[in-house]
């Protein structure tokens, strides 16, 4: 049900007839849930086909899931190629749009349209009269093989933590280690770089929240005082969602046990309603890595995101959030009606608790948690678990568009897996990676490539598994 490709009136349909098929499959899946408590593989077949809601046969079957050890080692390489390679491919193709629409007046209020992709790329509110500079059009930003993807503030932090992670023989980071991570592989922008000036100082592709958080470590601070808002005032950005969403990976199906490996990278840079959105993410990804390798269905999209849901506290705002966009989804609305519905309630109206217009901040809090996060749910549901029309959607939303766009490309290209992404491009795709496009101190000059990268991740989520059933038993 490829969301561009078929009329209004048959998504519609096809959205109602699901959601009577789901409803259906829930009851049930109460129903027999109790009586498969001794047959853990007819529970998982079951999963995968009902879903369910906050107590789901799908959350259930992923937290007694062993998906490390259930999958042969090469599909867990390509499951954690797709997530690097899917996180690239959506980033990249997101930054063609960064901050193009942020709602409000002039042309950076007038939000993209389905009729936009393959169209001309309009200015970001910092870029004058220029379209970006990756790409002249809105379309796949694709590296083909020789050639190297770049690191971004969506995939260089996650990897200096995968990598510490990796080389220490830890199982968590402590707050002391994320302080020596980002002063030994981040530049400090008071001093020279090799990317020249920024401004008033250079560039050392950190911006908001991670900047001011970089600020305290180097005056010796540590997580997590370096989020908190007495000391980071920007804490509400989107910040610590970009550097997070791995730790559900290294804890498939355990989300207690993910926000616990969490806890400190989420408050290096976040607090309030951006940890709760950062935690929901890290329950997102690990909830997919406990299901096989496989295309996520439309259902199987809502009934993980419902379970990841419950990690958001009754009356927050990005309970309501979510709740407000699920209902337009759900209403048969079409997905730029849902993301202006979005752009009312929040930035307008500011509704449910979402103040954000009302502080006065740069671009209208274009960078914040909150409404990003409303705007990733769109591309989220509206997606329906296809690669290619979650990504086009979270690059055509608006506001900070290659950040929803990375999150989901890397969660779905680690649930459908490298080789599943090539065909669905048609194409080999480059599995180079280049750290020090914004980061320092990596060997080999900082090219890396994404099988070593899936074996660094293979190897820190045994060792994880394996400290947590030795501290069990």
């Amino acid at each position: 049900m490829g969301f561009f490709n078929s009329s209004l009136h048959s998504q519609t349909n096809n959205r109602h007839f699901i959601f009577s098929l789901f409803r259906s499959l829930v009851v049930l899946c109460r129903v027999v849930t109790a009586r498969l408590s001794r047959l853990p593989h007819l529970r998982l077949v079951l999963a995968i086909l009902i879903g369910g809601t906050t107590l789901s046969c799908a959350s259930e079957t992923a937290r007694n899931s062993n998906a490390i050890d259930a999958e042969p080692n090469e599909v867990l390489l390509d499951r954690w190629h797709g997530f690097w390679l899917g996180q690239s491919i959506a980033n990249w193709t997101g930054l063609v749009t960064e901050m193009d629409k942020i709602g409000g007046d002039g042309p950076h209020g007038e939000f993209y349209r389905r009729d936009d992709w393959g169209g001309p790329d309009q200015p970001a509110i910092w870029d004058g009269d220029m379209p970006s500079t990756i790409s002249p059009t809105i379309d796949f930003v694709l590296r083909r093989p020789g050639e190297l993807w770049g690191a971004d503030d969506d995939t260089d932090i996650e990897y200096i933590y995968l990598w510490t992670l990796h080389e220490s023989g830890q199982i968590k980071l402590t707050p002391e280690a994320i302080r020596e991570a980002w002063l030994t592989h981040i530049y400090d922008e008071q001093a020279p770089t090799p990317y020249g000036s920024d401004g008033d100082h250079y560039e050392n592709f950190l911006w908001v929240s991670n900047q001011r958080a970089h600020e305290l470590m180097l005056a010796g601070q540590v997580p997590p005082s370096t989020g908190q808002p007495e000391h980071n005032p920007h804490g509400e950005m989107i910040d610590a969602q970009l550097t997070t969403e791995i730790f559900g990976l290294l804890a498939p199906g355990s989300i207690e046990e993910a926000l616990a490996l969490a806890y400190y990278p989420i408050r290096t840079a976040g607090s309030g309603d951006a940890a709760l959105v950062s935690e929901f993410y890290v329950a997102m990804h690990s909830l997919v890595a406990a299901m096989p390798r496989r295309q996520l269905s439309a259902i199987e999209v809502i009934a993980v995101a419902k379970d990841a849901r419950r990690v958001l506290p009754e009356g927050s705002t990005p309970r309501a959030m979510f709740d407000f966009v699920l209902g337009q989804y759900r209403a048969g609305e079409p997905w730029e009606s849902a993301r202006d519905a979005v752009h009312q309630r929040y930035q307008v109206e500011q509704a449910d608790g979402y103040d954000m217009s009302s502080r006065s901040l740069y671009c209208n809090a274009c960078f914040a948690a909150g409404i990003n996060f409303a705007a990733s749910l769109v591309s989220l549901f509206y997606g329906e678990g296809d690669f290619r029309e979650t990504t086009k959607i979270a690059v055509l939303s608006g506001w900070d568009s290659d950040n929803p766009a990375a999150t989901w490309g890397g969660l779905l290209g680690f649930s459908m897996g490298a080789e599943a992404i090539e065909q669905t491009f048609g194409e080999p795709l480059s599995d180079g990676f280049d750290i020090h496009r914004t980061r320092r101190g990596f060997p080999n000059r900082g090219v890396d490539s994404f099988p070593a990268m899936a074996k660094m991740g293979i190897e820190v989520t045994r060792r994880i598994r394996a400290g947590k059933e030795m501290s069990s038993d």
